[in-house]
């Protein structure tokens, strides 16, 4: 499936939300995460709307709340906004305390649509992946870039896995839980 010239608006107006941030502790510039995000939901299967929404999946929740989610959906329609939305775990600023806003994303995650669930599980596996490597190579120092700390994330990312296994069974999923079974024990 050839990508239409909206894709190409979607990475500029990513590139140009994300232009200064970085990726916890690496240093690595974000884009780096949201093309990995899109290029799994590609690869997945998924549609070119899904492909926009990979690209554009944390640019309401990091960049701007609910104006940046209306004017996601002005530029790219109402269906990558859904999906973008279906990403977002908090829309106040400052968030709410890590373990309430992980529990309430976690208790809707399975009730949402499937073309939601493919672009929040290509994000998961490309943050667990890096999480991994993160780990492998600076070792138990990575778990301070963490609001929840080793015990936190490691139980955030086994739920997430838990349930991207029953509400979206896939080669992607399987891939979750490869890497987070790759985590250590807590």
């Amino acid at each position: 499936m050839p990508l239409s010239k909206l894709y190409d608006e979607a990475l500029v107006y990513a590139s140009e939300l994300h232009r200064t941030q970085v990726r916890k502790g690496s240093g690595t510039p974000y884009i780096a995460h949201l093309l990995s995000v899109s290029s799994r939901v590609l690869a997945a299967g998924g549609t070119e709307v899904q492909a926009i929404a990979g690209l554009l999946h944390d640019a309401a929740e990091d960049q701007g709340g609910q104006a940046t989610l209306d004017e996601v959906r002005k530029r790219f329609g109402h269906d990558v906004a859904q999906i973008v939305a279906d990403c977002t775990d908090s829309w106040i600023e400052p968030k709410p305390a890590w373990r309430p806003r992980k529990e309430a994303y976690l208790s809707v995650l399975a009730s949402k649509p499937a073309a939601s669930l493919l672009v929040s599980l290509a994000d998961k596996v490309d943050n667990a992946e890096a999480i991994l490597n993160d780990y492998r190579n600076i070792g138990d120092e990575l778990w301070g870039r963490f609001t929840g700390g080793q015990e936190g994330t490691i139980w955030y990312y086994r739920r997430l896995s838990e349930i991207f296994s029953l509400a979206l069974p896939s080669a992607l999923a399987q891939q979750l839980a490869l890497t987070v079974a790759s985590f250590p024990a807590t």
